[in-house]
């Protein structure tokens, strides 16, 4: 099972060969904890997903996948742009810098042990002009989007480099997904 509405990892997951037999997002509270590390905080929502989405399924034999993806310039954590303005603050912060992107991934077993792993890439943008700003924010693309941005769409424009998994950025690391996976006995690909 997974635990999450996002279609993107619904694709990714296809990629690797994986469909799961139903999808259950978990919804929590995703609020970083006072003085809360972007890694600690990535890690602490994808269990606590896992665990919750756990407790609501009825298959007791189930897998359940899930993940948080966080983006931080420095130690701070840009949560999911809610508005035009959060995403237009997010671009003018990241703009012209360095970034990073983590994913966490969470698998809990049927005996509600949960496994984790964590993903880094760090990604580097272009300095963005007010006009690739706002045209971006008018597009609605960066609505809902850790950061403000989705690299795989018009935001990759603005990447200048990145280093570490695309598939990361995405929001689900299809590397590092399939070996917590198969390290679990799932068959992968």
């Amino acid at each position: 099972m997974l635990a999450s509405e996002s279609p993107r990892r619904l694709s990714l997951l296809a990629q690797i060969g994986i469909a799961p037999d139903a999808v259950q997002p978990a919804s929590i509270d995703e609020t970083p904890l006072k003085a809360e590390q972007p890694r600690a905080h990535a890690l602490r929502l994808a269990k606590e997903k896992a665990r919750v989405a756990g407790e609501s399924w009825r298959g007791a034999r189930a897998l359940i996948l899930a993940a948080d993806t966080v983006v931080a310039c420095g130690r701070r954590i840009l949560l999911k742009a809610e508005s035009d303005k959060d995403v237009s603050d997010c671009l003018s912060l990241l703009s012209g810098r360095r970034h990073q992107v983590m994913t966490a991934v969470a698998v809990r077993k049927p005996d509600g042990a949960i496994k984790t792993a964590l993903s880094l890439t760090r990604v580097a943008f272009k300095s963005l002009s007010a006009q690739e700003i706002r045209a971006y924010v008018q597009c609605g693309e960066g609505l809902g989007k850790a950061g403000g941005y989705a690299i795989q769409g018009r935001a990759e424009a603005f990447v200048r480099q990145i280093n570490g998994s695309y598939s990361n950025v995405v929001g689900l690391p299809l590397q590092v997904t399939a070996g917590l996976l198969s390290g679990l006995g799932f068959t992968v690909l």
